[in-house]
């Protein structure tokens, strides 16, 4: 077995803040949604296990298209993912934790980033999955609102329990059920996405910053805010703010979030709406706070003193980026020993200690120490337990839901 190297991904981490702002997965509009989304060697185990993990066994939910599986005879996986979304070493070798997986297994990974943007990558492989084909693609990772959609399509496979020992075993309780995937029938989270208030110490200069309300009700801070474009998350903080659960609210309860946030755009209250770029306005205290990512604060962090970030009391949300296995994909069993490889502690550590991201597997902490220790101890990576209590998901929309819900925001944003 190969032995943990407690400095390894030190200089990764420390280039992480120019990854994600410049080039990285995130500026590659990660959670910049196009508004416009409705056009758009291991252990086995069996189902036995599942009960014991609180999952119940894929067959509860409606299946996609399988295919002939060539896994025994064909040794590969294709994986689609985004941009700089997987390990690298201290040395710049990219993605290990791949080769680790091919040693252990004999399988080769095909590894392709070529997800730049949901609605982007919906669009390259809607023709082949609606025409029933295949994709060329084994493995995708896509987030939840855009996995929600493929699973109601019907394209993309159940897994077969058998194959994911570690995942039923080690998935965080936090993750478990999601409403658009109850027990995990289809996806299995990559990584888990935050979203919190940031704000710059200095740029408050003593301003008290507890809650939404103070960004959009405090006039010491009128035109120092902004809100991401990202209408999930800005509207599901909004509502948490407001007593309402982003898992259960109302089109009434909807149009009054965005009310509440019309009236801080006409006041001047909110300086605007941004994607990944809020970071630099931040760092250089442009904005004394705002609505951010978990991810870029801890990135931010390490060469930004003056960043620092609360969780409200009313609560924060939630998102994961999936992983799935489209329709007549040929290598389903292979995709699914390698989904179950990154549900092992250790190498979800690896991974997490590069990406920064939430870690959605039981026991990561404890192997992430021994790489990173301050990492572990990181909330916006390891959640407490009173952190996972405040966090909130929002829920799945229907398509008319969809597009009704993106063109008020879109109108409130200006975009």
């Amino acid at each position: 077995m190969e032995q943990y190297e407690p400095d390894r991904l030190t200089s990764a981490r420390t280039a992480a803040p120019g990854r994600s702002i410049r080039g990285g997965r995130a500026s590659l509009s990660r959670r910049s949604l196009l508004r416009a989304s409705a056009g758009g060697a291991l252990t086995v185990g069996g189902i036995g296990a599942l009960s014991a993990c609180g999952i119940p066994a894929a067959g509860q939910a409606q299946g996609g298209t399988s295919a002939e599986d060539h896994s025994a005879k064909e040794k590969t996986v294709n994986f689609s993912n985004w941009p700089v979304y997987i390990d690298v070493d201290d040395s710049g070798k990219q993605h290990p934790t791949l080769d680790t997986f091919t040693r252990q297994t004999g399988i080769k990974v095909k590894y392709t980033e070529d997800v730049n943007d949901n609605n982007e990558f919906f669009g390259k492989v809607k023709p082949q999955l609606a025409a029933g084909q295949d994709t060329g693609r084994d493995l995708i990772i896509v987030t939840d609102w855009l996995a929600a959609r493929l699973i109601r399509l019907g394209w993309v496979q159940k897994l077969d329990p058998s194959n994911l020992p570690h995942a039923f075993a080690n998935l965080s309780e936090q993750f478990r059920s999601p409403d658009w995937d109850p027990g995990r029938a289809y996806s299995y989270p990559w990584q888990g996405v935050s979203t919190v208030i940031a704000y710059n110490k200095k740029a408050l200069d003593g301003i008290e910053v507890k809650s939404v309300s103070d960004l959009l009700d405090n006039p010491k801070l009128k035109g120092r805010v902004s809100f991401l474009s990202e209408m999930r998350d800005s509207i599901g903080m909004t509502l948490l703010d407001m007593g309402k659960d982003p898992a259960k609210f109302t089109d009434d309860d909807y149009d009054a979030a965005i009310a509440r946030l019309q009236k801080a755009v006409d006041k001047g209250q909110i300086r605007r709406f941004t994607g990944n770029d809020y970071t630099s306005d931040l760092t250089k205290g442009d904005i004394a706070a705002c609505v951010a990512w978990g991810g870029d604060i801890v990135q931010l962090q390490q060469d930004s003193p003056d960043v620092d970030y609360i969780v409200p009391d009313a609560g924060w949300v939630t998102a994961t980026d999936n992983l799935l296995i489209p329709n007549k994909a040929r290598h389903k069993a292979n995709a699914e020993r390698l989904i179950d490889f990154y549900y092992q502690p250790r190498q979800a550590a690896l991974l997490s200690a590069y990406v920064a991201f939430i870690s959605p597997v039981d026991g990561a902490k404890e192997e992430l120490a021994k790489i990173d220790k301050e990492a572990a101890d990181n909330p916006l990576i390891i959640p407490t337990k009173d952190m996972v209590a405040k966090s909130h998901s929002f829920r799945a929309l229907s398509d008319k839901e969809e597009a009704a819900y993106e063109a008020k925001f879109a109108k409130l944003t200006g975009a």
